[in-house]
């Protein structure tokens, strides 16, 4: 019945070839009746004739689904965007996952359990929620002993962090020497602990500076992301950072540390909708130690964009420090620069010309930078047969074809240090650049 009523309506569209609703009937029944070549067909004809029809966009859409060309389809739905409906999101979280993209699907998947809470798949269920969720759970269930991956006892010390002046005399005044000195800090009413928020360019040694913080006072050291902290399922976000939290209290003394700040700090203005913006007020709870004492917990967090976080956020005892972390002066790219070729076939080096040579590069860049002449001096190697090593003029001849990462975040920066600084906390991006106010 249904293949005879398609014959029909396919002989009517012969006679009305751009009769746009009969065409898209036609092909949602093929689309319906599995023949997805058939459909395709008709779904495109239908863009020609009238392009950025989402109706005919999503039967596309479904078509390449159902015949597993997953990146076609997300393709489309990348274009459609904030007009998807549930089962077009759902789908597009299916594509996702097929084609790799764990973190983008988990991301979509979540936003369509918060906008409805029950909203269930198995597939996906199984997928995001287990891991998202029950593993989560189950792993901080286990921390008896709180051997995990999440912490560890580090060996960096500052002695091995080039540059940074600035930085380590922040920290040294507000965690490192309370924790030395505790009678002298007593005796002024000064408690260790409390928090310290680092900002700059990306790949600049944030996580590095946080890691030899904790072994400059032989502390345990755990480092938080956001991706570990996050869960679909509401409440659970919670609970899990009150868990990171307890597991720092129970290893006191402990550098608890938080990649992605701002993430975790965005406006809860922004937030009134999101199951996020709980997981927010925890973390304010957690650093005022409401229900616990954080005496000892000493709290670094790391951010490319301090403008985004709440102001909450930074009232005296939470993160009441803000430190900028500023790309490796000249002094810390020769250091940066002789660590990373200590152990590579190199001749007559010279480290100063390189350094000089990088103003603004980040440590990220300089590795990069590396690599690039590394990869060269193999091609070369491997043509002539024997080891070429890598000279001075190999990494300046990399340097100019490397343009520093720092520079597109201090074009943003700038702004924010120009015109939107009341309280003076980018006083040191503008020093930075030489600007006078």
């Amino acid at each position: 019945m249904n293949e005879e009523l398609i014959k029909n309506l396919l002989e009517a569209l012969h006679l009305s070839p751009k009769n746009i609703p009969l065409r898209l009937q036609v092909a949602d029944m093929l689309l319906k009746d599995r023949r997805y070549d058939e459909a395709i067909e008709q779904y495109r004809e239908i863009l020609n004739l009238n392009y950025g029809n989402n109706k005919a966009s999503l039967g596309l859409a479904s078509c390449y689904y159902n015949k597993q060309k997953y990146s076609a389809a997300i393709i489309i739905y990348e274009q459609i965007g904030n007009e998807l409906i549930q089962a077009d999101k759902v789908q597009y979280v299916k594509c996702l996952v097929k084609e790799g993209s764990i973190v983008q699907a988990q991301e979509l998947y979540q936003q369509i359990l918060m906008e409805n809470p029950g909203f269930t798949d198995d597939d996906l269920d199984g997928m995001f929620r287990l891991s998202a969720g029950n593993e989560m759970d189950g792993l901080f269930d286990e921390l008896d002993d709180d051997e995990d991956y999440f912490m560890e006892k580090p060996t960096t010390r500052f002695s091995d962090v080039g540059g940074m002046k600035k930085v380590k005399e922040e920290i040294a005044i507000k965690i490192i020497q309370p924790m030395q000195n505790p009678d002298l800090y007593k005796a002024f009413g000064k408690k260790s602990g409390g928090g310290i928020l680092l900002f700059g360019p990306p790949g600049c040694g944030k996580t590095f500076i946080a890691k030899a913080t904790a072994g400059e006072i032989d502390a345990k050291f755990i480092s938080i992301g956001l991706h570990d902290i996050l869960d679909m399922w509401i409440g659970n976000s919670e609970k899990n950072l009150h868990e990171v939290f307890e597991m720092a209290r129970r290893n006191k003394p402990c550098v608890l540390f938080f990649d992605e700040a701002d993430a975790l700090g965005a406006s809860r203005s922004d937030l009134k909708q999101s199951a996020l913006r709980h997981t927010i007020n925890q973390f304010l709870a957690e650093l005022d130690g409401v229900s616990s004492n954080n005496e000892g917990v000493l709290i670094l967090a790391a951010t490319n964009a301090p403008w985004n976080i709440d102001p909450a956020f930074r009232r005296p005892g939470r993160f009441d420090r803000i430190i900028f972390v500023a790309p490796p002066d000249v002094e810390a790219r020769h250091d940066i620069l002789t660590s990373l070729l200590k152990e590579k076939p190199v001749q007559d080096i010279d480290y100063t010309k390189i350094a000089q040579a990088t103003a603004e590069f980040s440590g990220a860049d300089l590795t990069a930078v590396i690599d690039m002449a590394v990869e060269e001096k193999l091609r070369t190697s491997i043509q002539s047969g024997n080891l070429s090593p890598i000279t001075t003029k190999d990494l300046l001849s990399a340097i100019k074809k490397h343009k520093p990462t720092t520079l597109e975040w201090f074009a943003s920066a700038r702004n924010y240090a120009l015109y939107a600084n009341e309280s003076g906390q980018y006083n040191d991006i503008l020093e930075y650049l030489k600007i006078k106010k």
